[in-house]
């Protein structure tokens, strides 16, 4: 049901909007029938049932703030880590062409061919063929990059060669981390409480509202659409693949820009 739930967010968050939408309003819909049923079998609007719809309303509103606060941190673990990648490959492009060996040009060339898979890794859409694809390039031309810095540590054991394998191993480390980064998304749990506990609020205070022989459709759609606002840009923070919230790859473009006036990186 999650992988749903993420190819409906992956087609358009709009058309989450509406079925979520659709979903608490007829939630409160139903609360409010059965609340007018009950105030026709005599039972009274008592303050019991506006003290639980008002725990549940701070409840969600509580597990909101949860929910936003773990998906700012991913956001901002994903932003962050672009950041840093880009600079450890520029770092290591700079050494391999200060070197003074012939492999170190070859390094530096690997390195541009590099950023830019790793731009693409970035942008790359919810496709799981596609990432791996990527996955699998980066992987391959890593290899090939420390088999050359292998092979001038060797030939130059001296600490500018150290520096240029240190700087080398910062990229690669920067690359997992940032790889981890995209592949930690909102647990299906979090998902599922935060979207239950928005449901059944909403469908208690439709039954308190027609306990009181009250309808306030308009009042009631403005909550709703507040409600399934948020939590859509909450989901959406929290997929790295998915909606419009998604991390820049800025930073590596601007990281082709400065190796060499002869490069012209493809912006996507």
């Amino acid at each position: 049901m999650i992988n749903l739930l993420g190819e409906i967010l992956a087609f358009s968050l709009l058309a989450f909007w509406l079925l979520f939408f659709g979903v608490q309003w007829v939630a409160e819909r139903l609360g409010l029938w059965l609340g007018r049923r009950a105030a026709a079998k005599g039972s009274p609007p008592g303050e019991g049932v506006g003290v639980v719809v008002g725990g549940m309303l701070g409840l969600l509103a509580f597990v909101l703030a949860l929910t936003l606060s773990f998906a700012s941190t991913r956001f901002e673990e994903r932003r962050q880590g672009t950041l840093t990648e880009a600079n450890a490959l520029g770092t290591a492009w700079l050494r391999a062409k200060a070197i003074g060996h012939p492999r170190g040009e070859e390094v530096a060339k690997l390195l541009e061919e590099y950023t830019k898979l790793r731009a693409d890794f970035i942008t790359a859409p919810a496709e799981r063929e596609v990432v791996r694809a990527i996955n699998d390039q980066t992987s391959a031309l890593q290899t090939r990059i420390w088999e050359n810095v292998t092979a001038i540590v060797r030939e130059r054991p001296d600490a500018i060669a150290a520096t240029l394998m240190a700087a080398t191993n910062e990229v690669f480390d920067s690359s997992t981390a940032e790889r981890f980064a995209f592949s930690q998304t909102m647990p299906p749990q979090m998902v599922w409480l935060l979207m239950g506990i928005a449901v059944l609020s909403i469908g208690a205070l439709g039954y308190q509202l027609g306990l009181r022989g009250l309808s306030l459709p308009f009042l009631s759609v403005l909550l709703i659409g507040m409600w399934t606002s948020v939590i859509v840009v909450i989901l959406d923070l929290s997929a790295p693949r998915v909606g419009s919230l998604r991390s820049s790859a800025a930073a590596y473009y601007w990281t082709l820009d400065g190796f060499s006036p002869g490069i012209a990186p493809v912006r996507r």
